[in-house]
């Protein structure tokens, strides 16, 4: 009989099939059948969804998606030069341009963009959402009872954490193919305002979750990777979209509402060297090595301009510097927010013209809409300029195929719900949140346990046995959950007490928590956080575990007969020194928020199935931290002066709880170097400064000296331990102290497997004028001139740089 529970039919099993939580209550049979399904049971769920006739075609007669050009319908259409799909893409918009009104042009600056009939163009809606999975956050897209859930992978803080490019780029294949297939049944558009990618500046931040954390090289390669994973069509044309990615939030925003300082109202005062250091380096990457089809600009001012009105950022350096090939999207209500909160303009027709003549061309929000004709009437406006900001709005859609006709007679047509929460798909967020999930501590013989000699197994804590909780914010519907109580109880008996109500854990219930623990074989503690401590609009205050979490889980350690694994759940790292000094806590795992299949990676690790190779993408500072940095400063670079101490690892100079790239393994790697140069020389004309006088520090990272200037790190990797398992070579520099220059800072990285007892030859390519530079004062790149440490896995290698 179908139902929306899988009984465990083993305990020992080296790959158990889970208990799985339907997410969805009240849905149709065939939907709570499609929710079981799962990589261990395939053909049981083949069994379930061809009983229920959910893998039958009929998702074709669903309701029909949006599109323009429906020649089929509207033979008359084919008549306009904009649904001629073999004409470019510039002709076919300068086309569509010139026959729309003033008034219907206005249309097109909105999210919710108006239907022009007698073109044959419908309403489209561009705000869509897809973070770490097609979600239901924003009005384009939604889920039913034909697709009532998408594959939620882990949030984006966790997949970072696993630090291997070709996952990041898996994943996003995943989700805009089911975001295509959604599409098809008319559940979700073709415009997803993800990847979030600012920098993880401040452990109070309550997005912090959401981005790929501190450090710019990473938040690079992962925004890059996502975005070639949600946009890279499978025909050979490049300038065609699969779905249509976005960067967001432009630029310096990583406050949302701090001790009475909101994102509407904070001016970020940003220096030259720390934007273009740190927090445009993300940005760049995405346009430049992503091709992403739009940038979304913030809430914030920087330097006292909103980003969305500052001609320099948006038609300067995205437009102009970095040539976006798409078009610059408003985060929602933000041109409303420069004119009623920001009071940057005296009338909201300057709000709207100045948006627009800086670069401007989507505004999520109604304000362009209600403005624009204003602004025209008054002078402040020409049609001209609405007409480039629409174009760039129409390029993309043609890009996407939205003006080609019914979708499904084109290249993805063939998607429907039988290609979303596949078995591989939910497999593949599985495997995403092992990678990711990092082992902070780990006695000698605590991890992992033996399923064989765990004969009872005590589970605490309020997120033990949650759901939502493991997706995070900007979230979808998932396929199924599996929380860690229904993880771990697949391996062993298992007895559970949450240990406090909920996470803020005003009260902990102590006495059967310490029953349970004093009497099992071994203890797990799910402690950490969820969205009522950190998320949108909510930063947090302290570094601390919330109420009394501390308080339970040294008690319940004190008693416990067995092994302790503490379990932390969150976004933002947590200053738990007090577990890292106790010995009676024998292990500690954080697991971000690891997404729909979280509890069974989270036993998997536990259990050694599969080998820890997760490092954090952000510090973990201590509680001291927020007492002396204010979320407002926007410093990056510490100030002996003030006793300001910088911020993420590249600049900070005091203690931390855990550090950026911390993370252990069941296997023991080593590093061997093969091949690195004890010089570098920069090739200068003999009349160059430089060549005359011994005093230069640094050099121009010019396009003259800087040509192929390069050299190969060769190295092997030797696991010396008994389990095979991924491993992360990091690649770091120190540079000279020129130019306050990073302490340390990423070149590269490379995950890599290696065989138990096995060895594997690693190398990374120095571009001498990219990876061996820094950026000055005012924000241009220098070779820095003198002695370089190179950090990779655990060798040091120094060499020098000279003219």
């Amino acid at each position: 009989m179908c139902s929306p529970y899988l009984t465990i039919q083993s305990r020992r099993r080296p790959n158990p099939s889970f208990s799985l939580v339907s997410s969805f209550g009240g849905q149709s049979m065939a939907s709570r059948n499609r929710g079981l399904c799962f990589s261990s049971s395939v053909l049981l769920c083949l069994a379930l969804c061809l009983g229920s006739g959910w893998l039958a075609p009929s998702w074709v007669s669903a309701q029909t998606p949006v599109f323009a050009c429906d020649v089929e319908s509207t033979p008359s259409l084919a008549g306009f030069p904009f649904c001629n799909a073999s004409l470019g893409v510039p002709d076919r918009v300068a086309d569509l341009v010139q026959r729309l009104t003033l008034q219907e042009k206005i249309g097109f600056l909105v999210n919710a963009a108006g239907a022009v009939s007698r073109l044959g163009i419908p309403k489209y809606e561009w705000w869509s959402e897809a973070l770490h999975g097609v979600s239901y956050v924003g009005p384009g897209t939604r889920f039913s009872s034909l697709v009532p859930g998408a594959t939620s992978f882990p949030q984006v803080i966790l997949t970072a954490a696993s630090f291997n490019a070709t996952l990041f780029e898996a994943i996003g294949k995943v989700v805009s193919t089911e975001a295509r297939a959604m599409h098809n049944v008319g559940l979700a558009g073709l415009t997803f305002w993800s990847p979030n990618i600012n920098i993880f500046r401040d452990p109070r931040w309550g997005r912090g979750q959401e981005t790929p954390g501190e450090d710019p090289l990473l938040s690079s390669k992962y925004g890059a990777g996502y975005i070639r994973g949600l946009q890279q069509s499978d025909d050979s044309d490049p300038d065609r979209l699969k779905v249509a990615a976005c960067c967001k939030h432009y630029t310096a925003y990583d406050l949302d509402n701090w001790k009475g300082v909101d994102r509407y109202h904070f001016n970020a005062i940003v220096t030259q060297q720390d934007l273009d250091d740190t927090f445009q380096p993300p940005f760049k990457s995405c346009v430049i090595d992503g091709n992403v089809a739009s940038v979304m600009c913030s809430y914030n001012q920087v330097n006292g301009k909103p980003t969305c009105a500052d001609p320099d950022l948006l038609a300067g350096v995205i437009r102009g510097q970095w040539k976006l090939n798409g078009y610059i999207v408003s985060d929602c209500d933000s041109v409303d927010v420069l004119y009623n909160s920001q009071h940057y303009t005296k009338t909201p027709e300057e709000a709207a013209a100045a948006s627009i003549l800086a670069g401007l061309d989507l505004n999520c929000g109604s304000f362009l809409g209600q403005h624009t004709q204003a602004a025209v009437t008054a002078g402040l406006l020409d049609e001209a300029a609405i007409n480039k900001a629409i174009s760039n709005n129409f390029a993309t859609l043609m890009r996407l195929g939205f003006f080609d006709g019914d979708p499904r007679k084109q290249l993805y047509g063939k998607l429907g719900p039988a290609d979303v929460c596949t078995p591989e798909n939910q497999e593949l967020a599985r495997d995403a949140a092992r990678q990711g999930i990092v082992l902070l501590k780990n006695a000698e013989g605590s991890l992992p346990l033996a399923s064989s000699s765990i004969k009872s197994l005590a589970v605490i804590g309020p997120n033990a046995n949650v759901t939502k909780t493991m997706i995070g914010n900007y979230e979808g519907t998932p396929c199924k959950y599996v929380t860690p109580f229904q993880g771990l109880t697949a391996y062993a008996p298992t007895t559970y007490a949450p240990g406090c109500a909920n996470v803020a854990c005003s009260a902990a219930q102590l006495d059967d928590a310490k029953k349970i623990a004093a009497s099992a074989d071994a203890t797990v503690l799910v402690m950490g956080a969820d969205q009522s401590i950190e998320a949108e609009s909510r930063d947090r205050v302290d570094l601390l575990l919330p109420g009394q979490q501390s308080l339970l889980i040294s008690e319940v350690a004190n008693v416990s007969k067995g092994p302790v694994i503490l379990v932390i759940m969150s976004g933002g790292g947590m200053d738990i020194q007090f577990a890292k000094d106790n010995n009676k806590i024998t292990s500690i795992l954080w697991v971000g928020y690891p997404g729909e299949a979280g509890g069974v990676a989270i036993a998997d690790i536990i259990f050694g199935v599969y080998n820890p190779s997760g490092r954090l993408p952000m510090t973990w500072y201590p509680q001291s931290y927020v007492d002396k940095v204010p979320m407002t400063n926007m410093n990056m670079r510490p100030d002996p002066a003030t006793g300001y101490p910088g911020r993420t690892y590249r600049f900070y100079t005091g203690d931390t709880v855990f550090s950026f790239g911390d993370g252990l393994s069941y296997s023991k790697f080593t590093h061997h170097l093969d091949e690195a140069p004890e010089l570098v020389s920069v090739p200068l004309e003999l009349n160059h400064a430089c060549k005359l006088s011994d005093k230069c520090k640094s050099v121009d990272a010019v396009e003259q000296i800087c040509g192929n200037l390069g050299f190969d790190i060769n190295l092997r990797v030797k696991n010396s331990g008994m389990m095979s398992g991924s491993h992360t070579v990091f690649f770091l520099s120190s540079p000279p102290s020129v130019h306050g220059s990073p302490r340390k800072h990423l070149l590269g990285f490379d995950k890599v497997f290696v065989d138990a007892r096995g060895e594997t030859p690693v190398s990374f390519r120095v571009d001498v004028c990219k990876h061996l530079s820094v950026v000055d004062e005012v924000g241009a790149r220098k070779i820095a001139l003198g002695q370089h440490v190179l950090h990779i896995g655990d060798l040091q290698h120094s060499f020098s740089v000279g003219v």
